[in-house]
């Protein structure tokens, strides 16, 4: 899936009117994902060692769990579901409310993350998807420097996704608009707030430092990796069930971590249900707190999946 080039030489994700690509980050912004990649690695690594050697606290489990399910609730039920796919309809106010939890999860602002994650489907595994773990071919070198690629590398590719051709509905939105542009506000409470609520619980300075540590740090990384496990391996390892154009997979191991993302097989084939993991014994905690919100009246025309829509998507129908 090498980049092909048109007989004048010129790139086609870049070329035409309306381009795949529209511009390349500033020096600032890509060190700052390198910074953000790696700080949260390196706590993780550290995080054996300093919990063998002197343990890790009830609050600061606490703080990794709650921060954990909320950030990554923001992402699969805010940025994906909701923003990318337009599974469900939400009022003005839960949508903000998803922008700004999915930023918690530092994995880019909403506005550059979407952009991403529909150019992914436009070209998934195909020339121009931004993270296909089959870039560079199918041998067992190709394959392992493909999965490296999809999991993480790809992130330091100054090539931005153009907005204008993928996310035209969101630059409209003046209030997402406006959450995107105070990403940095977001990073900072998401890395913050777990310290302060540490040094809170515990009354003392190590409870503040252990609290961003295991609350700040360590729940990034977790979040980051599974994340990244359903660009990686959910297009590698697993059961397909359903027909799709690419390699999408179902990988169970991860379905409670990702909260139903990794059910990434039926995704593919119907990408805006509302529900990924649509056969029995998926379990998917996403799906779930979206029926929570249509119920409360905060959510409206949801798109579940229907048996007829299941049997067609499978083959028997």
């Amino acid at each position: 899936m090498s980049t092909i080039a048109t007989e004048a030489g010129s790139n086609p994700l870049t070329a035409g009117p309306n381009p795949v690509i529209s511009g390349r980050r500033t020096a600032v912004q890509h060190v700052m994902i390198y910074v953000f990649v790696a700080v949260p690695m390196v706590a993780l690594v550290a995080a054996v060692p300093l919990a063998w050697g002197w343990g890790v606290g009830w609050s600061d489990l606490g703080l990794l769990g709650v921060f954990y399910v909320v950030a990554v609730l923001g992402i699969t039920v805010g940025f994906h579901r909701h923003f990318t796919h337009k599974a469900f309809k939400a009022m003005p106010w839960l949508r903000v409310a998803m922008a700004i939890t999915g930023s918690l999860a530092v994995q880019g602002n909403v506005l550059n993350w979407v952009a991403d994650h529909r150019r992914h489907h436009a070209f998934s595994d195909r020339e121009g998807d931004p993270h296909s773990p089959w870039l560079f071919g199918t041998s067992p070198a190709a394959v392992a420097r493909g999965f490296l690629h999809a999991h993480m590398t790809w992130f330091f590719d100054k090539n931005e996704t153009n907005h204008r051709r993928f996310i035209p509905d969101l630059l409209a939105d003046r209030l997402i608009v406006g959450v995107s542009r105070t990403f940095g506000i977001w990073v900072t409470v998401s890395l913050l707030l777990p310290a302060l609520l540490g040094g809170l619980i515990t009354w003392s300075w190590e409870g503040a430092l252990t609290g961003f540590f295991w609350g700040g740090l360590v729940r990034l990384a977790v979040s980051n990796h599974v994340t990244w496990s359903i660009n990686s391996i959910c297009h590698m390892i697993g059961a397909s069930p359903f027909q799709t154009r690419d390699r999408s997979r179902n990988f169970w191991p991860l379905a409670i971590l990702s909260m139903g993302e990794s059910w990434h097989n039926l995704h593919h084939a119907d990408p805006t249900c509302a529900r990924h993991g649509v056969l029995p014994g998926q379990i998917d905690i996403s799906a779930r707190l979206i029926w929570i919100f249509e119920k409360l009246g905060w959510a409206h025309d949801v798109r579940w999946p229907s048996p007829k829509r299941l049997a067609r998507l499978s083959g028997q129908g």
